[in-house]
């Protein structure tokens, strides 16, 4: 696995919050994978990220099998293709061996149930062109926003292969890695226990969770995550949050020169934090080695850039969360 724009510690070397978060994924997770270590400059976004993910994805009652296919399906719309090969050796894990390669191939699920869950899970990447929204259990709805939020922070700082040369596009080698996760991805898991690592904030569950844990993960996240904005100016923020908006999930044909006419008239100490905040929302493979090169001047630490590409990930999430 290879980190983009800067190596983070090693997870040996963790304490605090971070020391805990591996924990809690050591211990019914992976372990401290990539995107959670590619976090761990900023704890409180690693351990909200992972609050939600672990609070929708793998407690409560609702169908793991159903999650996995909700993560894998908005992993292929926000065209994370890191995502999606996880989640297809997680389904593999569970024992849905053929719908784990339906999926791999790009396909629908044949049963159809399965397949407008899928369907629901891939509209969601532009909410507003669909009247779009969610019938869902918080569970569901939780997954479906965590990995809004997961993709765009990995397409962002991890290179796209999950193992050496691309291993894991083989059937093969998905098949026996599901079955080598298959003890801890089927173990029960017992709601709540990652609230302990989240600070109270100020943001208050959303409606659509009712009393779940998932709820409080998410305005946890929410809150960590939109803190990032502060890094730029009133008006580059309000231009994020704007182009979220209108633009509504569209895929820039050329990202670099959208971000480009979007940022003309701001100042110029906001342009280079704007234009990775938008790619971050838009097209998160698309920010480059300039692009961070340039922000660095003004702020140098890796922390910032993890602040700045999680401001501009919530923000996406969040516009699908409104509807």
């Amino acid at each position: 696995m290879t980190y983009r724009f800067f190596t983070p510690a090693p997870a040996k070397a963790a304490t605090g919050v971070t020391g805990e978060v591996y924990r809690q994924l050591r211990d019914e997770f992976l372990g401290p994978v990539p995107t959670f270590q590619t976090l761990s400059a900023v704890p409180e976004v690693l351990a909200a990220t992972w609050a939600l993910m672990r609070e929708a994805l793998l407690a409560g009652d609702a169908s793991r099998v159903d999650r996995e296919l909700v993560a894998s399906a908005v992993s292929r719309a926000n065209r994370c293709r890191f995502c999606v090969d996880a989640h297809v050796i997680l389904l593999h894990a569970l024992g849905e061996h053929e719908l784990a390669e339906v999926i791999a191939r790009g396909g629908t699920p044949p049963e159809p149930r399965r397949a407008a869950l899928v369907g629901w899970a891939e509209a969601s990447r532009s909410p507003g062109a669909a009247d779009w929204t969610s019938p869902y259990c918080p569970e569901v709805t939780g997954t479906l926003l965590a990995f809004h939020f997961i993709n765009r922070v990995v397409s962002a700082l991890l290179d796209p292969d999950l193992l050496p040369g691309g291993l894991q596009r083989s059937p093969v080698v998905r098949s026996v890695g599901g079955r080598l996760y298959a003890r801890t991805a089927r173990e029960p898991k017992e709601p709540g226990r990652s609230l302990p690592l989240l600070d109270a904030g100020t943001t208050a569950p959303p409606a659509w969770a009712g009393d779940s844990p998932v709820g409080v993960a998410y305005a946890s996240l929410k809150n960590a995550a939109t803190q990032g904005g502060d890094l730029l100016g009133d008006v580059a923020r309000q231009t994020v949050a704007a182009t979220v908006s209108w633009e509504d999930g569209k895929f820039p044909a050329r990202p670099a020169e959208w971000a480009v006419d979007l940022i003309r008239d701001l100042p110029g100490t906001d342009r280079a934090g704007t234009r990775i905040a938008l790619l971050a929302a838009f097209a998160p493979s698309a920010i480059s080695a300039g692009d961070v090169a340039r922000w660095r001047l003004f702020h140098p630490a890796d922390a910032d850039l993890v602040r700045l590409v999680a401001f501009g990930a919530i923000t996406a999430t969040d516009h699908v969360a409104r509807h």
